[in-house]
């Protein structure tokens, strides 16, 4: 297991995120977690903390997450299965009634303490529950940090496919802080690395060679380069969301690699594939499908495999019918008349 290295402080961002239903911070920086209860305080008046997290999890940050909510003064504990097998309708029900049973009513607060999966399913059950209650995310996984703990996507999924049954809810707030990530297994964090090359192949040509240069800093989770790329990786993001809350246009882009990443998942059960690990090799799928479209030139190919392959070794690709794996991205969301559609870049950047 791997330790977040240099001590030096790293200064604290307060990023805005425009949403229909208001702007909210994300608060990132070591040391954001310990500014949880003031940072809530200020969203004003809830009658209760209601903390939404899963077993392992809980263990590995509990205590740290704890003490920053201050939980102590009369908030619940509600804990679900977060493998991506679990994230099912069924769980959304298991954490709506453990709200229920805790006394949970209109004026409390959810906070998501988690990856991807506790993100988008205690969201989503924060969006259900009473028709509504405020939701905070406090996420602990690369992948969550930078990506999916921003834009008020929440959702579960069906057999049929990945997230095909959500909401848009925005949090009130995000609070990211990189100290959290020290008991994340190597995999968990080499899969989130593949979320910040995919920002980079669609946003930032800057931050690419950055990566390009510094992997093997990023891989050793030097510390100043994480007070880097998490902060610029949550702007890009950002900026895409507030200006295309609801995936009418831009915000597809973030897509990049996922119609081929969410079949992968759905033709192997979710049991294969971390979605980092996913989301790498449908990156390097769109890679080499833009380029026979004659759409992405050979050397951004290239470049884009190389850093990919710097992540280290990927599941398989899984030993099913090409027709399995159309059939199951005929069910993706970016799908319109029955026409699938991929997200392609013209080059890196």
């Amino acid at each position: 297991m791997c330790y977040i290295e240099n001590v030096s402080p790293v200064k604290m961002k307060r990023i805005l995120v425009k949403s229909s239903a208001g702007p909210y911070f994300v608060v990132s920086g070591a040391g954001a977690i310990r500014r949880a209860a003031q940072e809530i305080a200020a969203l004003g008046r809830f009658s209760c903390v209601h903390a939404v997290s899963s077993p392992k999890v809980w263990r590995a940050v509990g205590k740290s997450v704890q003490r920053g909510l201050q939980l102590s003064l009369g908030g619940s504990i509600h804990l679900f299965d977060d493998a991506e097998s679990a994230k099912n309708l069924r769980s959304v029900e298991r954490i709506t009634r453990s709200l229920c049973r805790a006394g949970a009513d209109r004026q409390s607060l959810v906070v998501a303490v988690g990856g991807g999966v506790v993100g988008d399913v205690a969201g989503f059950a924060a969006a259900v529950f009473l028709r509504g209650v405020k939701v905070v995310h406090i996420p602990t996984t690369l992948v969550s940090q930078v990506d999916s703990s921003i834009g008020g996507k929440t959702g579960v999924n069906l057999p049929e496919g990945k997230n095909l049954v959500g909401l848009f809810y925005p949090p009130k707030l995000v609070l990211t802080d990189p100290v959290l990530l020290r008991t994340l297994s190597d995999r968990e964090f080499r899969g989130g690395l593949a979320e910040v090359i995919k920002h980079a192949i669609v946003a930032d040509a800057g931050m690419f060679a950055i990566l390009e240069k510094d992997m093997d800093k990023v891989l050793r989770r030097d510390r100043q380069a994480l007070g880097f790329l998490i902060p610029r990786n949550v702007e890009i993001k950002a900026r895409v969301v507030s200006r295309d809350e609801r995936e009418a246009g831009l915000r597809e882009i973030l897509n990049f690699g996922h119609t081929f990443a969410h079949a992968l998942e759905n033709v192997t059960k979710y049991r294969r594939y971390q979605h980092g690990e996913a989301v790498a090799w449908g990156m390097i799928a769109a890679a080499f499908l833009g380029h026979e479209l004659g759409l992405t030139r050979a050397d951004d190919v290239s470049r884009i495999v190389a850093l990919i392959r710097r992540l280290g070794p990927l599941p398989p690709w899984p030993g099913v019918p090409a027709t399995a794996l159309l059939r199951a991205m005929r069910s993706d969301k970016k799908t319109r008349s029955g026409v699938l559609r991929f997200v392609l870049s013209p080059r890196i950047g």
